[in-house]
C-alpha cells in the first residue's frame, strides 16, 4: 500500500499504526448551504445520488473562497490486531466539526466528538493546537466516518490527516522544532525588540510601526499553525480569533504603509499619495472594527452579509498590496529617493512573494507549500532581515544627523553668547565711564566745596553742626571712594593697555584702601597673552568674589590668587567671613553669574563655605 503511487483513488482507507497512506487518497466531499440542519444520514443519501466527489488535492482539502458546509465521507478499516485509538485532526480554524461513526451492522450513525477552534487547546476534548476528533477502532473493525466541517470566514483550505494517538503526539512534540517555528519566532521576537530598542534612542515612529507590523503577521502565523491555541490564555486567544486572522493581516498591511511612508518620506516628496496612503490605512482599520463588530451577528443572522464582509476583505488586500507596489514604482520612475524605493521593493518583494503563495492557496487557486512552515512566514523573515538593515543605516544616518544639528546648534548658541556678553562689557564699560567721568568729579567738587571757609566758619558756630559736618564729609569721602572702586570693578582688562593682573591689583588696591578688608593679591606672569574672553571672565569672576567676601560674608582679610596652568586658568579667592549655606549659594545673584560664566567656558566651580571662612575655586579651560 505504501508503495502505490499518491492521487490514486481508494475504497477504504486502511488504518495502521503508526501511519499509513493519507486521507485524500480515500476521502470524498460534498458541501451544502449552512441553511440545511445537519445530518450525517442526510449525506450519505446525498452520496447514494451520487453528489459526492474526490477532491484533485492531496494532503489538503482546498475549495477556495466558498460559504457551504463540508461533509468528509471516509470508509475506514483497521488493519492491526489490536484495538487502536486514533485522532482525526483539522489543522486549520474551523467553527465547528463533529465526527460521526457507523459501524458494521449499525443502521443510523453516532456521534463520537465533536469540537471547535474558538477554544484553546487545553480546554478542547482532545487538547491540542489542531481540532483533532478521537475514535478507536477494535482489531480488523471496518467503519464509515464522516466529518462535518463548519468554516464561515470564507477560506476552505483545511490541511486534515488521520493517525494514532501516539504517533500525533510524539509529531505535536517535535512540531515546533522540525517547522522551524522555535527559531523563527525567536527572530520575529528580537527583530521587534531591536527597534524599540532603536526607538528608545531616535523616538522615530516607524519602529513602532514596524513593531506593530511584526506583531500582527506573527500572531497571523501563529494562528496559521494553531500555535496560538497553545501558547496564549483563554481571553486572549478568544480576542484575536474575535479580530479574525486575515484582519490581522490587513491591521498589518497598514502598518506597512506607514512604514513605507515614513521610509520614503512620502508626506515631503508625493503629498497626494501620502494622503491616499493615510485614507487606506485609516479605512483598513476601521473595517477590521467593523468586521468583529458584524461578522459574530452576521454568522447568525444573515449569511449573505458574511459572504459581503469575506469578500470586501480579500479586497481590500488587493487594494493594500496595489497602493504598496503602485507606491514604489511612482518613486522609482523620479530621480528623488529612488535608491531608497529600489532597497525597500526588494523586501516588498520577499513578503509580497511569500504572502502571494499562500494566498492563492487560500483562493483555492492552488496548494503549493514548497518550504515549511509555509512561504509567507519565510517571506517575512527575508523582509525582515533587510528591513532591520536598513532601519540599521536609517539610526545611523540619523545619529550623524542628530550630531551635525547639536554642532550647529552649539555654534549658534556659543554666537549668540558671545555677542550677549560683548553687548554687556560694552555696556559695563560705559557704566564705568559714566561713574568715574561724571559722578566721580561731581562727588569730588562736592567734597571740595564742603571743605571750603564759608561751610567750615558755619559748621563752627555749633558743636552739633561741626559734629554733623565730619559724618557728612566722612560719608562724602566713603561715597567718592566707592564710586572709584565700583569704576574700576566694571572696568575690565583691555590687552594691549592694562592686564589682567594690573587690573586686579588695581581694584584690590581700592577695595582695601581704608584698610579693611586686607586683600591680597597674587597673578601669575603671562596673564595678558591669554584669549581676551578669558581674561574678561577672569577679571568679572575675581571681581564678583571680592564683592561677595567684602559686602555679604563681612570679611577682614581675602587672598586672590590667579594661577595660570597648562591647560587652564585657576582663580583662587578666599576670605575668614562667616560663610554661608549652599541654598543661599543657588539663590545668590552673584554666584549665579560666576557659575553661569564658567559654564560658559565649560569651566568648573568649587565652594567651600564655613563659619570660619569661605574658598571658592574656579578653573576655566583654555
Amino acid at each position: 500500500m505504501g508503495a502505490e503511487p499518491p492521487g490514486q483513488l481508494r475504497d477504504t482507507l486502511l488504518l495502521k499504526d503508526p501511519k499509513g497512506v493519507h486521507i485524500s487518497e480515500a476521502y470524498r466531499y460534498y458541501t451544502e448551504p449552512f441553511e440545511v440542519a445537519p445530518s450525517p444520514e442526510q449525506a450519505e443519501a446525498r452520496y447514494q445520488e451520487g453528489r459526492f466527489q474526490p477532491g484533485p488535492w492531496h494532503k489538503t482539502l482546498n475549495l477556495g473562497i466558498r460559504h457551504e458546509r463540508v461533509w468528509l465521507r471516509l470508509p475506514v478499516r483497521n488493519t492491526e490486531a489490536q484495538r487502536l485509538r486514533f485522532v482525526w485532526s483539522i489543522f486549520n480554524f474551523v467553527d465547528s466539526a463533529a465526527l460521526y461513526v457507523r459501524r458494521q451492522g449499525d443502521p443510523n450513525f453516532i456521534r463520537l466528538a465533536t469540537g471547535s477552534s474558538w477554544v484553546p487547546a487545553a480546554e478542547r476534548q482532545f487538547p491540542a493546537r489542531s481540532v483533532s476528533l478521537p475514535f478507536t477502532m477494535a482489531p480488523g473493525e471496518p467503519a464509515l466516518l464522516y466529518l462535518r466541517i463548519d468554516v464561515h470566514t470564507g477560506g476552505l483550505y483545511l490541511p486534515t490527516y488521520i493517525e494514532t494517538v501516539e504517533h500525533f503526539l510524539a509529531w505535536e512534540m517535535g512540531f515546533p522544532f522540525e517547522r522551524h517555528w522555535v527559531w523563527l519566532l525567536g527572530f520575529y521576537l528580537s527583530s521587534a525588540l531591536f527597534n524599540l530598542v532603536l526607538y528608545a534612542f531616535l523616538r522615530d515612529r516607524i519602529h513602532l510601526w514596524y513593531i506593530a507590523y511584526v506583531l500582527c503577521v506573527t500572531l497571523f502565523l501563529m494562528m496559521e499553525d494553531g500555535l496560538d491555541a497553545m501558547l496564549m490564555p483563554t481571553g486572549l486567544y478568544q480576542l484575536l480569533w474575535a479580530i479574525g486572522q486575515y484582519n490581522l493581516m490587513i491591521l498589518a498591511a497598514a502598518g506597512g504603509i506607514r512604514i513605507m511612508q515614513l521610509f520614503l518620506s512620502l508626506g515631503s516628496g508625493w503629498p497626494r499619495l501620502h494622503r491616499a496612503g493615510n485614507w487606506l490605512a485609516a479605512g483598513a482599520v476601521g473595517f477590521v472594527a467593523a468586521y468583529a463588530s458584524l461578522f459574530p451577528w452576521a454568522v447568525r443572522h444573515s449569511l449573505e452579509l458574511v459572504q459581503a464582509l469575506n469578500t470586501a476583505r480579500e479586497l481590500l488586500l488587493v487594494a493594500v498590496f496595489a497602493y504598496g507596489w503602485g507606491s514604489l514604482l511612482t518613486v522609482l520612475l523620479t530621480r528623488r529617493r529612488r535608491q531608497l524605493a529600489a532597497s525597500y521593493a526588494l523586501t516588498y518583494f520577499f513578503f509580497f512573494t511569500g504572502f502571494a503563495i499562500f494566498w492563492l492557496n487560500h483562493l483555492g487557486f492552488s496548494s503549493f507549500n514548497p518550504i515549511y512552515p509555509n512561504t509567507l512566514a519565510w517571506g517575512l523573515f527575508l523582509e525582515l532581515l533587510l528591513l532591520s538593515a536598513l532601519l540599521t543605516g536609517r539610526f545611523r544616518h540619523a545619529l550623524r544627523h542628530i550630531e551635525q544639528l547639536r554642532i550647529r546648534q552649539l555654534r549658534q548658541r556659543n554666537a549668540l553668547s558671545a555677542r550677549l556678553i560683548a553687548a554687556q562689557e560694552e555696556e559695563r564699560e560705559q557704566l564705568a565711564r559714566e561713574l568715574h567721568d561724571a559722578l566721580g568729579p561731581n562727588l569730588t567738587a562736592l567734597h571740595l566745596a564742603w571743605q571750603g571757609p564759608a561751610v567750615r566758619e558755619a559748621l563752627a558756630a555749633s558743636p552739633a553742626a561741626a559734629s554733623a559736618g565730619q559724618q557728612a564729609e566722612l560719608l562724602l569721602r566713603h561715597l567718592r571712594d566707592d564710586v572709584r572702586t565700583f569704576s574700576h570693578a566694571l572696568l575690565p582688562a583691555t590687552p594691549g593697555k592694562n592686564s589682567l593682573g594690573e587690573s586686579l591689583h588695581a581694584l584690590g588696591s581700592l577695595i582695601s584702601l581704608h584698610g579693611s578688608p586686607s586683600v591680597r593679591m597674587y597673578c601669575d606672569q603671562g596673564l595678558d597673552e591669554l584669549p581676551s574672553p578669558l581674561q574678561q571672565a577672569a577679571y568679572r569672576i575675581a571681581a564678583e568674589l571680592l564683592n561677595n567676601a567684602v559686602r555679604h560674608a563681612g570679611a577682614t582679610e581675602v587672598h586672590v590668587q590667579v594661577l595660570r596652568h597648562p591647560d587652564l586658568l585657576e582663580v583662587l579667592v578666599e576670605d575668614n567671613g562667616r560663610g554661608f549655606a549652599e541654598q543661599s549659594a543657588a539663590s545668590g545673584i552673584g554666584l549665579r553669574g560666576v557659575r553661569a560664566r564658567a559654564d560658559y567656558l565649560r569651566g568648573r566651580v568649587h565652594i567651600d563655605s564655613s563659619p570660619q571662612g569661605t574658598s571658592v575655586v574656579v578653573q576655566l579651560p583654555y
